[in-house]
């Protein structure tokens, strides 16, 4: 579990795909055989301990690969286009557009399956497991999540979940200089390391309830059926009274227990989603501000630019200025 041989880890996927590359563990970019595909894949090593993987190609026809991992590592992986199986263990594992996945292995057998004439678009980030553990560690020195306890005795453990507003605004800003090679290796790190602490917040920190004993399995499954209520009806969302209802829990303990699950009021955490659902919104440049604010359930314009400039420190009127250029 040591050091810096999960690269041999990416060496592996990149053989099986016949794909001429010159390094073990360095920067470069490597295009498809002409027979496999077209297309190419961005490798980028911002430092030693950290490796980004943007897959940007079409294969010919349905390919499965097996290899096995000889380094456990983490990995992050977001799919942006063209979706692929994965089989671990016996199990198998479906990664589609739109959705993050947070993946632990150790020494495993994996294979891949892909459709052919489908076109990927893929950005995968991989650490070690003691960088991983670094990562997890208070400043004091404690550390509250381990590798080993994530995988018990699995070989590997995933998590999935749709890409947030956040992140998404992230990939949008990083694909483009990654494809170029025109990003000095400090914003590539900086940008890499803001979406592992998305990640990690979202999949291993949100619902760490150590200091909520009062809250039973099954509150904390109603409490995370109320995020995903208020998120679905992000632009008419019940009223707190209303909530409580709909997920069978008093609205005191909804408002205890939220606040311990993720950290913010109920109506907190939606304003959150909404503004950075808006950002995202107003990035793309499809909409203008008023359009923008009514689509996230803001229906005074006023109010969402001083709640947007709160947040982000720009008027969202000067996103839209930029997307534009």
């Amino acid at each position: 579990m040591n050091g810096t041989d999960f690269h041999q880890n990416f060496n592996l996927y990149f053989d099986e795909l016949e794909l001429p590359r010159q390094n073990t563990n360095r920067t470069e970019q490597m295009v498809l055989h002409s027979q496999i595909g077209e297309g190419t894949i961005h490798r980028i090593v911002p430092r030693f301990d950290m490796e980004l993987v943007l897959s940007d190609y079409t294969l010919y026809g349905e390919r499965a690969m097996t290899l096995s991992t000889d380094t456990a590592m983490v990995e992050l992986n977001y799919c942006l286009q063209g979706a692929r199986e994965v089989i671990v263990s016996g199990k198998r594992y479906e990664f589609v557009p739109g959705n993050c996945a947070l993946q632990f292995m150790n020494q495993a057998d994996v294979q891949f399956e892909f459709d052919g004439n489908q076109p990927f678009l893929m950005l995968g980030i991989g650490i070690p497991v003691s960088t991983f553990h670094h990562f997890m560690e208070e400043t004091g020195g404690t550390r509250s999540v381990d590798f080993s306890k994530i995988l018990g005795n699995r070989s590997y453990h995933i998590y999935q979940e749709p890409i947030n507003p956040v992140s998404s605004v992230l990939l949008h800003k990083m694909i483009p200089s990654t494809k170029a090679l025109a990003t000095k290796n400090l914003e590539m790190e900086c940008s890499v390391l803001e979406l592992l602490s998305l990640a990690f917040q979202s999949f291993l920190l949100d619902d760490d309830v150590s200091d909520a004993p009062k809250l039973s399995k099954s509150d904390m499954q109603k409490i995370r059926q109320a995020r995903e209520l208020i998120l679905e009806r992000m632009t008419d969302p019940p009223t707190l009274i209303e909530l409580s209802r709909m997920i069978g829990l008093n609205d005191y303990k909804l408002k205890v227990g939220f606040k311990e699950m993720f950290g913010s009021t109920v109506f907190g955490y939606l304003r959150d989603k909404r503004l950075e659902k808006a950002f995202l919104l107003l990035q793309q440049g499809s909409m203008n501000v008023t359009e923008t604010s009514c689509a996230v359930g803001y229906s005074n314009s006023s109010y969402f630019a001083e709640a947007f400039r709160d947040k982000y420190g720009i008027n969202p009127g000067q996103l839209v200025r930029c997307s534009e250029e």
